[in-house]
């Protein structure tokens, strides 16, 4: 009965800090509301996660059974009722996500068998076993993999085999605020580590021999709470002078920050709120990389474009950006996923505090996963800092099976057949960081104190001062934690651990560096809530004069920070719940400092390198304490863990780090954008720039939102079975009517004042089509009605309206829809237009690119169009072809087995084309969504996109470089300065 004693006791303080629990506003699990410290949900939190649910109907029993008229014990009682309520809650939440993972365990293995069926060789033993058991599965131990770089001759060597190279390297991180100089890592969750990692790679790649430009898009931020330097369109990133001298080896137009606008102009959004805005900066990003290429080409590629040897994503919004830019280019694609999004569902589902649904309305976490699943779609490698973010948290996903992928990639080797299937290759590069000017601090406390009083002209760094005012005696060794304010950096558990142990409390002091701040009530919430507990346990074990926490410090600031810690003889600890790689440990160790980490994470693999310091469960409060005294009070292993932390920490150097990185793009296929080819060189001198083409599109009213066949909508998400009523049909003709008829006359009046202005037709070079690529505006027709007599009204009414001022030639039309040539051929027939009244057809949902022909004799298919070879051959790219279609024939099968209703879901080959599977859908309310077919594409590692058409009834599956989007990028190269009306009809 001890634990009711306690639950009492809770209950009892419930009541004392009035009544909250019964608002209905309050009930949800998030037992810590945003804006503020609930303490009545603290204790119902206490309550839930600590005591049994037996304990809690006991209780409930005993307050009813006491009942009296007083208002206290009905309150009791019911209060009683709602907690456990509450706990049944969380162990239904429990028992839910349960069942997810054994079905998601289910339907791995079956992929896995069937994939393995599929392909019907026999495994050599290289491709038997598990992953996770061979470390040679990716790379050798980390020692093997990363030598030491010893001597300037070794990396003039290096230089002098790949000066001759000229590589241009396109880096994307959206979020957060970026600048080369003073950055403000901690000034929020979204300027944190990956903000630095980025920079500071971009800058390194810069100074490499062979590497000719880096550039780092990001978004432009011009908003009256961030610095004015965040709105400024480009920043150079000076070279760091390193004692390899790398600047001497080759020319180099260095690395440079390149800022997009997208989203709102003049506000600062946390990443959670920037999805819907990643098709505008793809737009920004894509004429900006097109018009470097054609620079860089002037400068050093003798009039041929110089294109990306890769797009490298950072973050899962990053990598949903760089895969479409990687598809539209043909460019090799790399990703970086920094903290992965099933990894941190994972972890907030344990807690119990939120159900799936609260979580993903925070954090849009499905939205996050999905654009990690289109990255692994897209991308040649995946790069991680450790081998546990492979093994723990990369094989959460459909796209990507250790097991399967180490077959696949043994079947590569042999030169066996994969069936079209395809896995990204994960490759473990940990992060560098610049040593040259760090020099570690050999004196000790004592010995600078007395000095600096006989010498009173030798001056401190000012940080110093500012820390040590808080200490009543400064010369203890100090523990140092840098970290932002965030629950998952565990900082409340290390202060916990510290103000527990009285021996560690006389013999160090504790030092936090928690960020910037200036009122607490202005952190957001969840930051406030951990800097509030911290203040309370300072307060609750008496630490004043033993805990420094203060409240401001530059980045500039962080090195005189590791050389206090150092030159007091302390200790720096990462305590985080996981940590995927802890670049702060490096920083640590380099400065002559022993750790304390975590035992979940990057850590493990940066131990096993520097072997300087003690691992610990972050969860044992115990456990930090012990460690953190064994350093503390060892001088002799504390010394051995700095001397070999300082003898192995070039091995992550960012020189050895960027030959390791060259090294894995040198390994992919080299790509380049198919329509390169062509011959036409349209100049258009009024586009010199992307914000002109941004101001043509903004003047005229024009979006480019394409939300086409259930693809990316507005708002970045996905169109999963969306299905309109017929009357909806008819409210969206009159719109989309209305749209053109106001959109047409903004357009005819500018193309009346541009028509002086245009070129004639026999300045344009030759070219296969060239009437494309002279069109000043451009409508684009997109339509995807269930009945041809909707979609032929649609597409005359916009050919009627906007074609009236035709003669300029500066107005034309592409129609994009879900039908083949030959369905578009006879409609338009049906309607008395002619295929000449258009410039281009986008087919089977972006599968195929067609050009009208005035003559039908070199068309397979007997017809006045020519397909775009180029195109065709872009979209090649990871198509399954035979062995996708078995698995859908397949699928189809399993859908339409023991059905009373007959064959819901059957094969339209009259609809199917080389890079299209068509099929028909009897019924589609009574077929899964496009999300459960795709996550069973993904799982048998066959990459594409599945699409369901006109209302339902229709679906194509197509090739994952294939979207209408992606045709009408491919299908304008030089695009920059077309004004795009996109229209949709479902």
């Amino acid at each position: 009965m001890a634990g009711n004693d306690w639950i009492n006791s809770y209950l009892e303080a419930i009541l004392d800090v009035g009544p909250g629990l019964d608002d209905p506003k309050k009930s949800s699990l998030l037992l810590r509301e945003r804006g503020h410290f609930s303490p009545t949900r603290y204790f119902v939190e206490e309550v839930i996660t600590g005591f049994d649910e037996t304990d809690l109907h006991r209780s409930w029993v005993r307050a009813a059974a006491t009942r009296s008229p007083q208002e206290r014990n009905t309150r009791l009682e019911n209060m009683c009722w709602r907690i456990w309520n509450l706990a049944r809650q969380k162990k239904q939440f429990e028992g839910e996500e349960a069942q997810r993972e054994a079905k998601r365990h289910l339907e791995r293995e079956r992929g896995r068998r069937e994939a393995t069926a599929d392909m019907s060789e026999d495994l050599s033993e290289g491709e038997k076993g598990d992953l996770v058991g061979d470390l040679s599965a990716h790379g050798d131990s980390t020692r093997g993999r990363m030598p030491r770089i010893s001597s300037v001759d070794v990396m003039e060597n290096w230089a002098n085999q790949h000066k001759e190279k000229k590589l241009y390297i396109v880096l994307i991180s959206l979020h957060g605020l970026i600048r080369g100089e003073n950055m403000e890592l901690g000034r929020d969750s979204d300027t944190g580590g990956q903000v630095k990692y980025v920079v500071e790679l971009a800058r390194a790649l810069g100074s490499m021999p062979g590497v000719y430009r880096v550039d780092l898009l990001t978004r432009q931020v011009s908003a009256p709470d961030v610095d004015w330097s965040y709105g400024e369109p480009t920043e150079m990133l000076n070279p760091v002078n390193s004692e390899n001298s790398m600047q001497e080896h080759g020319e180099s137009s260095g690395a440079y920050i390149v800022r997009i606008p997208f989203g709102p102009k003049d506000k600062y959004i946390p990443k959670e709120l920037l999805w819907p805005y990643i098709p505008e900066f793809v737009d920004g990003a894509l004429h900006h990389i097109l018009q470097m290429s054609k620079v860089l080409g002037e400068q050093i590629g003798g009039g041929q474009p110089i294109w990306p040897v890769a797009i490298h994503g950072h973050y899962a919004d990053a990598g949903d950006s760089a895969a479409l830019l990687s598809g539209a280019l043909n460019v090799p694609m790399l990703f970086t996923g920094h903290s992965l999004g099933r990894d941190k569902l994972e972890q907030l589902l344990k807690q119990g505090r939120q159900s799936r649904e609260e979580i993903n309305s925070t954090y849009k976490i499905m939205r996050r996963i999905e654009a990690e699943e289109l990255a692994l779609d897209a991308t040649e490698i995946v790069i991680t800092s450790t081998r546990q973010e492979i093994e723990q948290q990369w094989r959460l996903y459909d796209g990507f099976d250790p097991i399967l992928e180490r077959k696949l990639r043994a079947r590569i080797k042999r030169g066996v057949n994969c069936h079209g299937r395809f896995m990204p290759r994960m490759v473990v590069i940990p992060p560098g960081m610049e040593f040259h000017h760090i020099v570690p601090h050999d004196g000790d406390m004592d010995g600078d104190v007395e000095r600096n009083e006989d010498s009173p002209s030798s001056l401190d760094p000012p940080i110093w001062s500012e820390i040590m005012r808080f200490f009543s005696n400064p010369r203890k060794p100090m523990i140092l934690a840098l970290a932002r304010a965030d629950p998952k950096k565990n900082i409340t558990t290390l202060v916990k651990a510290f103000g527990e142990c009285r021996p560690l409390r006389e013999l160090a002091n504790l030092t936090l560096i928690m960020g910037n701040r200036d009122d607490i009530d202005e952190m957001s919430s969840t930051n406030a809530s951990v800097v509030l507990s911290i203040l309370k346990l300072i307060d609750k074990y008496d630490l004043y004069g033993q805990v420094a926490y203060p409240k401001h410090h530059k980045q500039s600031d962080v090195p005189d920070i590791y050389r206090l810690a150092a030159k007091t003889k302390g200790v720096f600890i990462n305590p985080a719940f996981i940590e995927p790689f802890g670049l702060t440990l490096i920083e640590a160790a380099a400065y002559g400092l022993p750790i304390v980490a975590t035992k979940n994470g990057g850590p493990v693999d940066i131990h096993r390198v520097l072997d300087n310091g003690l691992l610990v469960d972050p969860h044992d409060q115990q456990s930090i304490a012990d460690a953190l005294l064994k350093l503390v009070s060892d001088k002799q292993l504390w010394a051995k863990c700095r001397q070999n932390g300082l003898k192995n920490i070039h091995l992550f150097s960012w020189p050895e780090h960027c030959k390791t990185y060259l090294s894995r793009i040198a390994s992919c296929r080299p790509r380049q954008p198919q329509w390169q080819k062509s011959d036409v060189e349209y100049d258009n001198s009024e586009t010199d720039s992307p914000g002109d083409s941004l101001r043509d599109i903004q003047d005229l009213s024009l979006n480019l939102k394409l939300s086409l066949d259930g693809e990316k909508i507005e708002g970045g998400s996905n169109l999963d079975n969306v299905l309109d009523t017929e009357e909806n049909a008819v409210d969206e003709i009159s719109r989309a009517e209305n749209a053109v008829l106001k959109l047409s006359r903004g357009v005819i009046e500018g193309t009346q004042k541009a028509a002086s202005a245009e070129r004639a037709d026999n300045n344009v070079g030759p070219s296969k089509f060239p009437a494309l690529r002279k069109r000043k505006y451009i409508f684009v027709i997109s339509v995807d009605c269930d009945t041809t007599s909707d979609l032929l009204e649609i597409i005359s009414t916009v050919v009627e309206v906007a074609g009236k001022d035709r003669d300029a030639g500066s107005v034309g039309f592409i129609l994009s829809t879900a039908l083949t040539i030959s369905d578009i051929h006879s409609l338009l027939i049906s309607g008395g237009l002619s295929p000449t009244e258009f410039d281009a057809f986008i087919c089977n949902s972006g599968s195929e690119l067609y050009y009208p022909s005035s003559s039908s004799e070199d068309s397979p298919s007997g017809l006045p169009y020519v397909v775009d070879l180029d195109y065709r051959s872009h979209t090649e790219y990871r198509w399954g072809g035979e062995g996708l279609r078995k698995t859908l024939v397949r699928w189809v099968a399993s859908i339409n087995d023991g059905k009373a209703e007959g064959q819901l879901v059957e094969e339209d080959e009259s609809g199917s084309t080389m890079h299209c599977y068509a099929f028909k859908v009897k019924d589609p309310s009574l077929i899964p969504p496009v999300k459960e077919l795709r996550k069973l594409m993904r799982i048998q590692a066959l990459r594409c996109h599945v699409i369901y058409c006109q209302n339902g009834p229709k679906l194509n599956v197509i090739p994952v470089l294939a979207s209408r989007s992606q045709a009408l990028s491919f299908g304008m190269p030089s695009g920059s300065s077309l004004g795009v009306a996109s229209l949709h009809h479902p």
